[in-house]
């Protein structure tokens, strides 16, 4: 089968992955075979080609916003059949044994596999997924609409939850790609004042576009604070200028799984019972909360679509923040 894979991590290099091919994949057992019908292209995988998170192993195949069909299944496998449209996040498996896995805090299980970094993902025409991880998808969101709802979208949900946002709250949103433009709409969903700080021209109209009260960059002044924040950008010197923007008692949620050092700020920026936090990676709960609501209120991501052969250019646009919404390849 076709398959885009890193052989090594390149921080300079504008294609680094290389077109292979690779035998097809056979399930095991619990494990189902999905034909990919579309892989979302995510910060993640920037990272990983960069060499800012490390795989335990090369070559890797990338690609955790996996939408496809079931092709295929091992024993012991009686929740999908072949035919079924599922989805295939990030969370590829976890022990289900450990402290974190028992208190519904898998997210955090040190033996958690992800996809498309110690497994195999989906920038290949052929997947394999354990059963009790996928995830069922609305039925009225077509394939390359529905990829990046299984990162950007489910990471953007958690991180909602975690700056402890409320209904009718004044969020502020810092940087503006794929998981930012949906948390904006499902704030306006739930009777949020958002406002959005992005320095691109085109991020800045999409936002509008999407309802944001008001959208500038870190150096402008908002309307007024912010109840809760979530910084997107993997730059740590934004921190200090996320936390100047919460009233007393606010939250800031950070979502990177790679940050630059954040910089030594006063503590007059955390006095006030404020709060900051990370957001590290997402449940199968949080999938299956997040993707009942985006079919319940018609979420619909911004995508521009790629060829699976176009994959390192998509990278690249990714890189150089030339994409509004979500890049999406299309075996």
């Amino acid at each position: 089968m076709r398959a885009f894979r890193l052989h090594k991590a390149s921080p300079d290099e504008s294609r680094p992955l290389a077109a292979d091919e690779v035998p097809k994949p056979a399930p095991g057992r619990g494990q189902v075979l999905v034909r990919v019908l579309a892989c979302g292209v995510c910060h993640t995988d920037l990272h990983l080609a960069q060499g800012e998170i490390v795989p335990p192993r090369y070559p890797v195949i990338p690609g955790h916003q996996v939408v496809g069909r079931v092709d295929g299944v091992g024993a012991d496998v009686a929740g999908f059949s072949p035919g079924e449209r599922v989805g295939l996040p990030w969370l590829f498996s976890t022990c289900g044994e450990c402290e974190f896995c028992r208190r519904g805090e898998e997210n955090l299980c040190p033996q958690a596999r992800f996809t498309g970094f110690h497994v195999d993902g989906g920038f290949a025409e052929w997947v394999v997924a354990e059963e009790p991880f996928l995830l069922r998808l609305p039925p009225d969101i077509d394939d390359a609409s529905a990829a990046p709802l299984l990162c950007a979208g489910i990471i953007g949900y958690r991180s909602l939850r975690k700056a402890d946002l409320q209904e009718g709250e004044v969020l502020g949103l810092i940087g503006f790609g794929a998981s930012a433009h949906l948390a904006l709409q499902v704030a306006r969903h739930w009777r949020c004042l958002v406002y959005v700080f992005t320095r691109g021209r085109s991020h800045r109209d999409l936002a509008f576009s999407l309802g944001a009260a008001w959208v500038g960059s870190l150096d402008d002044v908002p309307p007024g604070p912010v109840d809760r924040a979530v910084l997107f950008a993997p730059n740590g010197a934004m921190v200090p200028k996320a936390l100047g923007l919460l009233r007393p008692g606010g939250t800031l949620a950070v979502n990177a799984i790679h940050m630059s050092a954040i910089p030594s700020f006063p503590y007059s920026l955390l006095y006030g019972e404020r709060t900051i936090r990370s957001v590290a990676n997402a449940t199968r709960r949080d999938g299956r909360e997040f993707l009942q609501l985006a079919g319940e209120i018609g979420l619909r991501p911004t995508v521009r679509t790629y060829r699976l052969e176009d994959a390192n250019q998509a990278l690249d646009d990714l890189r150089h923040s030339r994409v509004d919404g979500a890049a999406v390849l299309t075996p």
